[in-house]
């Protein structure tokens, strides 16, 4: 089973090969692209080829194009068109290639009822929980570190489901759409959740993630059915090949969550009063009888890198300090 086509034509040569290029970095992209600089070999193509969604600029389109059997024609727009072209969603060309992918992935998730197929072409969704009963341990930084590094051979997904991220203060910006649009919709048990996610995924160094939830009621107030729904779709619709959770406690039935997972990564510290609280968190698992949750455990010190950098680079920074240095070599020991 092939992937369905995203065709994108623009006359600017140099603007449809840069996009292609870096949609092909981007494994979870549930689209073979394609890029044409003419509309001679588009069409050609188009009659040999199903295209199902087709991004043309503009002043590419003409009346061949109008009548190709393309499932959905969106313009890349440069700011005014032909009104004539007003029957078709449009795209500001001129805006981040990662914007750009989310509008297309909105304009087609609004056509489709149905996700993609795409089980047969993947490996199983791997689900990674980082969480820890212990407060400032970097939990956090050791989960988007290990999604980085993971990321640049994999297509990774990264979730943080903790009342208080602080993203929009890290990243110094406010995002569109967060986790919480996303409860809604899995609340909806929309079929087309993937597209869905589509809309709403940011991207750094590859590591795609969902900007989290703004209010911790959203995160409590999600039940475990929501984030199981989620795993489901996750597991046979989408592309990724990796699923990190930054588990918090404000999460419901955290212990069925935890199970869920394949692996799960727990910074620890030495003192007395932290093993005191491990010891008791591991407990309660045996009296809950969540014994299959502690063999999924892997207990790891995260070192404290020093500060580097301004905040808004501290994430991207992340992989190339004394922690990316750490996870790699936890890497490297599970394979031996």
């Amino acid at each position: 089973m092939k992937k369905h086509i995203l065709a994108i034509c623009d006359l600017e040569a140099l603007y449809a090969c840069n996009f292609m290029q870096y949609m092909s970095c981007k494994k979870a992209v549930p689209f073979e692209v394609q890029a044409f600089t003419s509309t001679e070999k588009l069409i050609e193509t188009a009659q040999k080829e199903r295209i199902e969604v087709l991004l043309i600029s503009d002043r590419a389109v003409d009346d061949r194009i109008r009548e190709l059997p393309v499932g959905q024609i969106i313009i890349l727009s440069e700011g005014v068109h032909d009104p004539k072209l007003d029957q078709y969603p449009s795209i500001y060309k001129y805006q981040s290639s990662d914007a750009v992918i989310r509008e297309v992935m909105a304009c087609y998730g609004e056509t489709v009822s149905e996700p993609m197929a795409v089980t047969a072409l993947k490996k199983p969704v791997e689900i990674l929980g980082v969480y820890s009963p212990l407060g400032r341990v970097l939990k956090t930084s050791f989960a988007l570190t290990l999604g980085q590094v993971l990321a640049k051979n994999r297509a990774v997904l990264y979730l943080n489901m903790e009342e208080y991220s602080g993203f929009e203060q890290l990243f110094q910006r406010n995002f569109d759409s967060n986790l919480s649009d996303l409860l809604y919709y899995l609340k909806q048990r929309q079929k087309n959740l993937t597209h869905r996610i589509g809309q709403i995924v940011e991207s750094v160094n590859n590591l795609d993630y969902i900007p989290p939830a703004v209010s911790p009621m959203d995160i409590r107030s999600a039940e475990y059915r929501d984030w199981d729904f989620l795993l489901d779709e996750l597991e046979l619709y989408s592309s990724y090949e990796v699923v990190i959770l930054d588990l918090g406690d404000g999460v419901d039935e955290l212990f069925r969550i935890l199970d869920r997972c394949n692996r799960i990564y727990m910074p620890v510290l030495s003192d007395s009063l932290s093993q005191a609280k491990i010891q008791q968190f591991e407990n309660l698992l045996r009296l809950w009888d969540a014994v299959p949750v502690l063999e999924k455990i892997q207990k790891v010190k995260p070192p404290y890198h020093k500060s580097f950098g301004s905040r808004s680079d501290y994430v991207e920074q992340l992989v190339w300090s004394q922690l990316g240095d750490y996870v790699r070599k936890v890497l490297r020991e599970e394979w031996e």
